[in-house]
């Protein structure tokens, strides 16, 4: 604490507040907190309730399947342009272990890692370049 400071300065009176609590000294005024929050014990409704007053939501469109209907698409999850089939991983035609100086990206498919894919990799699909294939 800074010598400089006077902490009983500080406070203000009770002869400079609005405030008149009936004590000389606004220092001697304390506190007493409750023996217990008054509504701690009463007043819950326990999970059981609240999950018993949920309503289901009511979808909005009950047109389609419900596989991937979305209102601004034509619906489906897979189309001509995404395609079924997932891919594994990617590795470069060099397995990765060269410099990549052609201005192409090749890569193989190498399947599908015994782990976890990530985001990217799970976005990945083969998409046939004859449509009726």
């Amino acid at each position: 604490m800074r010598d400089d400071i006077d902490s009983e300065s500080d406070q203000l009176g009770p002869e400079d507040t609005l405030v008149d609590r009936g004590v000389a000294d606004v220092l001697d005024e304390g506190y007493s907190p409750a023996e217990k929050p008054s509504s701690f014990y009463d007043g819950h409704e326990s999970l059981d309730g609240r999950l018993a007053r949920e309503v289901p939501d009511e979808p909005l469109d009950t047109e389609g399947d419900g596989i991937g209907d979305a209102s601004d698409t034509d619906g489906e999850r897979y189309d001509d342009e995404v395609g079924e089939v997932r891919v594994g991983r990617l590795v470069a035609t060099d397995e990765g272990s060269g410099i990549d100086t052609d201005e192409y990206l090749y890569a193989r498919d190498v399947g599908i890692d015994g782990s976890a894919a990530s985001a990217e990799e799970a976005a990945v699909h083969v998409v046939a370049d004859d449509p009726e294939s």
